[in-house]
This record gives structure tokens, sequence and C-alpha cells, in this order.
């Protein structure tokens, strides 16, 4: 039975091809599934040999133990040059979008705590 070894939801394209690529590298067969076109099953890498789920782990623990280190050096180093993202530099690259969040949080809240109010009149 396939098990999973790890979950593609929410990960960045280079990393789960740098898994992909680790997992080919030690010849560890694997499947992959999506998330489909809800966007609402689970996509991940699955081992069809459990006997393989302990190295592959271990294998993918020290690439992201890696990669930790290198991004969080990276983010130190725009940070330090001034080119790091901020919030203000993302609802300046497209104020609509946050608007429109913006709105759709107040409305959500609004609905969500009127009830209350309602019950103390």
């Amino acid at each position: 039975m396939p098990v999973k070894v790890f979950t593609l939801n929410n990960v960045p394209d280079d990393e789960a091809e740098d898994v992909r690529e680790i997992l080919r590298r030690n010849d560890i067969g694997f499947t992959e599934t999506s998330a489909g076109n809800w966007g609402i099953s689970v996509a991940a890498i699955w081992l069809p040999d459990e006997r393989q789920l302990e190295h592959a782990k271990q294998l993918i623990a020290a690439y992201q133990s890696e990669r930790l280190v290198r991004v969080r050096d990276e983010y130190a180093r725009q940070r330090q040059e001034g080119r790091h993202r901020t919030l203000l530099d993302i609802i300046k690259e497209n104020p609509l979008r946050f608007l429109i969040y913006l709105a759709v949080i107040a409305l959500v809240t609004y609905f969500s705590t009127q009830p209350f109010f309602a019950i103390g009149k």
C-alpha cells in the first residue's frame, strides 16, 4: 500500500522539484497526486514501497534543513540590501486586490459577529 512521504500543498515549485530530484537520484520510486481541479485533494508524493520510507524521510529532512539555512541567509542578505518585500510593497504591486481582500474580510467579520450583537438588543 502506498505511503505518503511528502505533502505538496503550499510548497514552492522549486522545493517540490528538488524533493523529486533527491528521490530520483537515490533510486527511490514514487508516485505523485495533485490537489485536483478544486484544490481540495491531497497533493503529495507517495512511495509504493514502505520499506524506503525512513530513508526517504531522512533525505528530505536533510534537504529541508539545508534549504532553511539557505533561504534564511538569502532573506537576511536581501533585507540588509533593502531588497526584501514588505507588506507595503505587496499592497503597491496590486492595490485593487488588497482592497477587495479587505472588503471581503470586513464582510465576513460583520456577518460573523452581527448575530451576537443582535442578541443583546
